[in-house]
């Protein structure tokens, strides 16, 4: 190309007659090298693509509108085949994992990207309108359409918890706030509804509530534990569905403070474990009762003289003493401080749901035992007046293996002995512990609303003190003082069920050697059966996967449990009547539109690419024009035979142009 310019620029310098065919010559030259060729494509069309989106979530089941959605699919797929050049493409939508309600722009996202963008003419949904990840649409590369079901007359009534904690505390009332909406057209909007109330599956009661305003609803919780609150509205007539008038709320009920009451005799190396106990536990208020003087001891110092307040016990034993969640009983004998009208009340205490501890020393085994009291017509076990000043060990029984309360504690290590055991005989309640000779050294019983326990050594702070090796004592002093206070969690003789989803988990703790099958109450009122499988002593567990949310009652025996599945207001049922309003931004980026199915199947015209694609009674596909190239031919526009031809005939007409010059 540098020699071609150079030698061009010494024949315009020397003003050679010739040098415009020599130019004309290396531009044909170049032109050859360059290569031109003429192409030509073999083409084949490709059909347009248009997306059908079904809703089958449960919001779409209500009413006719499978039925209207089934008529207008048929009606449209005709007209599409009737189309030419489209490919129709088919999308169900289902309810979401969980409580996600409709992810119908998930599944749009995934159709498009498993097809050719090039190729989409359009994507017509067949829905309520009620999307639920609408801030997910993707990116549209043709028009979008909303096939709307329901009826302009659809109306419905729903109940809404707006608040409600998780956890409250016992005794006190909590507030919940509650609202009943009616939405769509009411044919005559009442100014009050109905509420029902029931806790645990229990008789509901009625209350008359305002509609269309929140109500804040004091409720006081029964028990410990969970909770189970079902609220429900009764379903109105013509109403769209009664699946959002019942609400399930689950309350874990907690006590605030556990107030307990320790009554010490005579100081021993033991009373400290008492205390310590209980006051390492934050949530637990001690009030201790404890005689440094007996009235035995004559020093000639007068009583009054030794304190400087009179303690309470008329107050405590009398009018207060069911203040208490429970009372021990650490190695106390009657001296006469106690009249027997105050250990009367405490017996009076424990039959009307109260909670009696005795830790026994010698003195349970003296003539002034407290067994020898109004007392003993709730201990479970009576002194024989022995002191077993031995060596033992302790050990769990066979029926303390199943019992929650000594049950799989920690036998990593052997446990240390204990040196002192007061004989009792055994009346009633169950034996869990044994100490020497297999004698019974923990009994728990349960009189009438109450329960007692009977510790028959004052030496269980030697396990606290390491000797021999030690043992579980905080464990087992922890796990008794908290089923005396009756926590859910140590119940011996409990059905419970746990949920996950709409898997059920289902738990029998019994000290039986068997039990049978649970028997399920379904929300509509059927009744199945769950087995339960044996996985450690006095623990039966099964599986049961429920196929509707709702309130399940459980029987097995004389035991009823309940348990709520599903939240409180199904994502799917906050809002059921149809509307336009949410793909309402999608469709019009896409220059889409809504459309009635009640107003019949709408016609498909073509539009091109940015016009407006939805009219009364139709909607538009933008044609894509798209194909498919078979094959590629290239034919050379400077063959060989003519450059030279051509070059040839441009340096001779050179050579005789300059040669007559």
């Amino acid at each position: 190309m540098a020699l071609s310019i150079a030698a061009l620029a010494l024949a315009l310098w020397k003003r050679l007659p010739g040098w415009a065919l020599r130019a004309l010559a290396a531009l044909v030259v170049f032109a050859a090298l360059m290569g031109p060729v003429q192409q030509s494509e073999e083409r084949a069309p490709l059909n347009d693509i248009v997306l059908l989106v079904q809703d089958q979530s449960a919001s779409q089941q209500l009413s006719d509108r499978p039925e209207q959605t089934a008529t207008t699919l048929a009606g449209l797929k005709e007209r599409l085949q009737a189309r030419s050049n489209t490919e129709v493409r088919e999308i169900t939508v289902n309810d979401g994992e969980g409580d996600n309600g409709t992810q119908m722009m998930q599944a749009i996202s995934q159709a498009l990207a498993n097809e050719p963008r090039g190729r989409i003419a359009g994507i017509v949904a067949l829905s309520d309108g009620q999307v639920h990840d609408i801030e997910n649409t993707p990116d549209l590369p043709a028009p979008l359409h909303l096939l709307q079901s329901g009826r302009t007359t659809d109306w419905d009534r729903r109940l809404v918890v707006q608040k409600a904690p998780s956890f409250a505390i016992i005794g006190e009332p909590v507030t919940l706030t509650l609202r009943i909406e009616d939405q769509g057209a009411v044919p005559v909007p009442p100014p009050v509804a109905e509420l029902d109330i029931a806790i645990d599956g229990g008789e509901p009661q009625r209350f008359t509530l305002p509609v269309g305003r929140d109500f804040d609803l004091p409720l006081t919780l029964p028990h410990g534990g969970r909770n189970v609150i079902q609220f429900s509205v009764p379903t109105a007539e013509t109403e769209l569905t009664d699946r959002n008038n019942t609400a399930l709320i689950q309350i874990n009920g907690v006590r605030d403070r556990l107030r307990v009451l320790l009554v010490s005799g005579e100081p021993h190396p033991g009373g400290r474990t008492w205390r310590n106990l209980l006051k390492s536990d934050s949530a637990v208020d001690l009030v201790h009762f404890t005689i440094l003087r007996p009235p035995e001891k004559q020093d000639g110092v007068p009583v009054d003289e030794l304190s400087l307040i009179a303690f309470p016990t008329r107050e405590l034993f009398l009018e207060k003493v069911n203040d208490f969640d429970l009372i021990i009983f650490d190695r106390y004998k009657r001296r006469g401080i106690l009249p027997a009208i105050y250990l009367d009340n405490v017996a009076n205490y424990v039959r009307q749901g109260g909670a009696v501890l005795v830790a026994a020393g010698p003195d349970f085994a003296s003539a002034d035992s407290i067994y020898r009291s109004p007392l003993a017509r709730i201990l479970p076990a009576a002194p024989t007046a022995r002191v077993l000043d031995e060596a033992y060990l302790p050990s769990v029984s066979d029926l303390g293996q199943r019992h929650p309360v000594t049950s799989d504690l920690d036998q990593t290590a052997p446990w240390g002995r204990w040196l002192r055991q007061i004989d009792v005989t055994h009346n009633s309640g169950d034996i869990v512990m044994t100490g020497q000779d297999g004698r019974p050294l923990l009994i728990l019983d349960r009189v009438d609303a109450g329960r007692v326990a009977l510790l028959a050594s004052d030496h269980a702070w030697l396990w606290s003190r390491g000797y021999e090796g030690g043992g579980p004592q905080l464990e087992l002093l922890r796990r008794l003082a908290h089923w005396m206070m009756k926590e859910p969690d140590l119940e011996e003789d409990m059905l419970w069920a746990e949920a996950t989803g709409q898997s059920m988990r289902i738990l029998r703790r019994t000290l039986h050697n068997d039990v049978g099958e649970v028997q399920i109450t379904l929300p509509d009122g059927s009744i199945t059966a769950a087995p339960l499988t044996e996985t450690s002593p006095g623990l039966w567990e099964g599986r049961y996967e429920a196929p509707d949310i709702g309130l399940y009652r459980l029987r097995e025996g004389d035991k009823t449990a309940v348990i709520g599945l599903g939240p409180a207001a199904p994502r799917e049922f906050e809002e059921t009547i149809a509307t336009g309003d949410v793909l309402r931004p999608a469709l019009a980026s896409s220059n889409g539109g809504v459309l009635a199915m009640e107003e019949g199947i709408p016609r498909v015209r073509n539009v091109n690419e940015g016009r407006p694609a939805a009219g009364r009674g139709w909607i538009g596909l933008t044609p894509r024009d798209a194909y498919e190239t078979l094959s590629i031919s290239q034919t050379q526009l400077l063959p060989a035979w003519l450059t030279l031809l051509l070059v040839g005939a441009c340096v001779l007409l050179a050579w005789i142009r300059e040669g007559r010059s």
